[in-house]
């Protein structure tokens, strides 16, 4: 796909997301693999007894990880598809996603880092805040689809 038809801000934000998404893949599911690697060996650090919360905490952040990430390549495809210039609620939810994707793993991976036995460590605090960036990213993305579906409609037609 050509970003060619796109403004050339519109077309720095598709690579940006796919950026993103795919350097996101790369990380989280290196991490994901070094969670493997530490159960394969029962390393007490991830599976001593004692160490559900950490465990547990690091799971949720490889696996908020990887789905932001691959958010990030659905929000590039959406907006190479359905939109071809950068709109002001557009940018707003494009940075939204980004700080998303930062905190909401984070949260989860200081959260297991220093666990208070039974409870996730203080970094957890992160995390909602970064699901209601997430939730407002996606809401300022679908306030936009139907403007965007009824002008492809329109062209159709025509």
């Amino acid at each position: 796909m050509s970003l060619s038809n796109h403004s050339p801000e519109s077309a720095q934000r598709i690579r940006h997301h796919m950026r993103w998404g795919w350097h996101g893949l790369l990380i989280f599911g290196a991490l994901g693999t070094l969670l493997e690697i530490m159960h394969a060996w029962k390393h007490p650090a991830y599976l001593g007894v004692g160490n559900e919360m950490r465990r547990l905490m690091w799971t949720l952040a490889h696996a908020h990880g990887i789905g932001l990430s691959l958010l990030h390549i659905a929000y590039a495809a959406t907006l190479a598809i359905m939109f071809s210039d950068s709109r002001p609620r557009l940018q707003r939810a494009s940075r939204l996603l980004d700080a998303s994707t930062l905190l909401m793993p984070l949260g989860f991976f200081l959260g297991g880092a220093v666990p208070y036995k039974s409870d996730p460590g203080i970094g957890v605090i992160l995390v909602p805040l970064g699901a209601l960036l997430f939730l407002a990213a996606v809401f300022l993305t679908a306030a936009e689809l139907p403007a965007a579906l009824s002008g492809a409609q329109a062209n159709k037609e025509e």
